[in-house]
């Protein structure tokens, strides 16, 4: 087998995307759902991460952004590896991050002063189904139960947990 010089190899090496999102939640199970101007499905706060960015720092610069909340050190509840898509997604990992709980009070103070966001807000798990993809449904789900179990971070791929991992 025959060595390629360092910056070849580097240049070879695979590339992939990722984002970090958080889980806000209320005493009911509810999820903090944000309609986005950009896409038709809902999403939980956070974005991409970007370039030379750490996961955990993506999520709570994100949270900040788009809903004026700050949160720090919020530990991984879900680590979820997402396949590439028919329509040209290169393959993923999504980190989900628990930001705690959240109440209704505390959601309507919010102020949506970022143009991505269109409106914010609690969503039962039966209800999240057609808002937002299924892999994100699935991660959601996941994402509760590690907090109700305080067993985390859970691996998963495309929102479904790798047995033995939890």
């Amino acid at each position: 087998m025959k060595l390629l010089p360092f910056d070849e190899y580097v240049a070879s090496l695979p590339r992939k995307r990722m984002s970090a999102g958080v889980l806000l939640y209320d005493d009911a199970g509810r999820v903090v759902l944000v309609e986005p101007s950009y896409k038709p499905e809902w999403d939980i706060p956070g974005g991409v991460v970007d370039d030379g960015e750490a996961p955990w720092h993506a999520a709570s610069r994100e949270l900040t952004e788009e809903l004026g909340l700050v949160r720090q050190q919020m530990r991984p509840l879900v680590i979820d590896h997402e396949a590439a898509t028919d329509d040209g997604m290169p393959e993923g990992i999504a980190w989900v991050f628990d930001g705690g709980p959240i109440s209704e009070l505390e959601l309507a103070a919010l102020s949506l002063d970022d143009p991505e966001i269109v409106s914010v807000g609690l969503y039962r798990l039966d209800e999240v189904t057609g808002k937002t993809t299924r892999p994100l449904t699935r991660r959601l789900s996941t994402a509760l139960a590690a907090v109700k179990s305080g067993l985390a971070p859970v691996l998963c791929d495309d929102g479904v947990p790798v047995s033995g991992t939890s």
